[in-house]
């Protein structure tokens, strides 16, 4: 194996960690990480494939490479887990400005998400 494919398949296994960390981090950005560890593992078409078979990251790849949206199941589960992990967060806290921080967090990865999911609800009305 060629150095840089083993530099590539360790680099998509750490992107991969990383995005793993925002399905229990609100804050932290799942997409990009999923996207980088595809594009390294296009190195080794076994991992691609394999990590083409886990369905979260699976649709994360294929809503990007399609250029399509998030399906609505999709995209209101990462909102009630967005939010009650934000909410958690401040009642443990109880500062109020980290709590105006993590609203001001929620409503613009709520954004970021509903325009993310606009593209699926616009692909579907032209395909009426």
């Amino acid at each position: 194996m060629r150095l840089k494919t083993i530099l590539l398949i360790g680099l998509g296994f750490l992107f991969l960690g990383l995005g793993a960390v925002g399905l229990v981090l609100p804050v932290w950005p799942t997409t990009p990480f999923v996207l980088l560890a595809a594009a390294c593992f296009s190195s080794s078409p076994a991992l691609k494939a394999r990590l083409m078979r886990l369905p979260f990251f699976r649709e994360h790849i294929e809503n990007y490479e399609n250029k399509t949206g998030l399906s609505r199941k999709t995209l209101i589960v990462s909102l009630v887990w967005l939010w009650g992990m934000l909410l958690l967060s401040m009642l443990l806290v109880q500062k109020l400005w980290l709590t105006v921080l993590l609203l001001c967090v929620g409503a613009a990865v709520t954004g970021h998400l509903l325009w993310m999911s606009r593209a699926r609800g616009e692909k579907e009305e032209t395909e009426e």
